[in-house]
């Protein structure tokens, strides 16, 4: 069996399993009372259908119109993702140049690192909602495209998992490689190009799995103070707001959102299977393991 083969089989394995083990919650809580079997604790969420509707109603409701009249829900999140998507790309692309141009810039200058990466840490422990009003109101000032804004934001997400791994993979190659460009007389453009990068590649593609996550993430969340009427963010506000009317509409508002983040990562996965060799890519997943670094014969090649 193929390793493709393994990994779908895995994947739709586990899915079956939470599927099994929401319903069997559910079927606990509806035959109990809510409370669990042989106690009168309450379980922690209600089962009934205002609060915890069944899996194959969360996907029926895709396939039913989202108001009255209106276009099939799942046409309608479609949409909002595809919408959702493009300021999640260009945050992405943003996020990772500046993130990619850190970790060069950190390991060129020590002094630099030293004095801005404590700022580069701090930046992540603002939370992305106090950020993303303040970010929309300076650019209405600036007459900036709101759609670009929210691709700011998403890109404050995606930057710093970039730049933390490609400043650890640039430091990666080996001392000996390292020396051996310098005996050659290797410019540092040449020695950055020709060995440090090529060896941070194992470290830079799980950063940007995370990253194209982020973005995803930072998209939404930037669309609700930017005031989007379109978008994945507009979409679960709205359907949050009639929860306990139609349950169904948000559950499948936040399965779509997760197809979105599953679908950015697997292009990543497509562009790291082109460019790193299976060997090598296949040590990157391994958490003991250190990607080597390249020979000398290599990394004068």
């Amino acid at each position: 069996m193929s390793v493709n083969m393994r990994r779908a089989l895995s994947f739709l394995g586990i899915l079956a399993v939470l599927v099994a083990m929401w319903e069997a919650y559910k079927w606990m809580g509806t035959a109990t009372g809510g409370v669990w079997p042989g106690t009168s604790i309450a379980l922690p969420v209600r089962t009934n259908e205002r609060s915890m509707p069944h899996t194959w109603d969360i996907v029926i409701a895709l396939f039913r119109p989202a108001r009255r009249g209106g276009e099939m829900l799942l046409l309608v999140l479609l949409k909002a993702a595809l919408f959702t998507w493009r300021s999640a790309l260009l945050g992405f692309v943003i996020g990772s140049a500046v993130g990619f141009g850190l970790g060069v810039w950190f390991v060129r200058s020590p002094l630099a690192e030293r004095g801005l990466m404590p700022h580069v840490v701090a930046s992540q422990t603002v939370p992305i909602l106090a950020i993303a009003p303040i970010l929309v109101v300076w650019a209405g000032r600036l007459n900036v495209t709101r759609w670009v804004v929210v691709a700011v934001v998403s890109a404050y997400l995606a930057f710093f998992p970039v730049a933390i791994n490609t400043l650890r993979g640039l430091r990666s190659p080996e001392a000996t490689t390292s020396e051996l460009m310098r005996s050659y007389a290797a410019s540092p453009k040449q020695v950055l190009w020709k060995l440090q990068v090529p060896a941070a590649l194992p470290y830079l593609f799980p950063a940007l799995k995370i990253a194209a996550t982020a973005s995803i993430i930072g998209a939404i969340v930037g669309e609700l103070p930017a005031s989007m009427p379109d978008g994945l963010g507009r979409a679960i506000l709205n359907f949050a707001s009639a929860f306990s009317a139609a349950p169904a509409k948000l559950f499948a508002s936040i399965l779509v959102a997760a197809l979105v983040g599953i679908g950015f990562v697997g292009i990543v996965v497509l562009g790291e299977r082109m460019l790193i060799p299976p060997s090598r890519r296949l040590e990157s997943l391994d958490e003991t393991a250190e990607p080597r670094g390249r020979s000398p014969k290599e990394a004068t090649a």
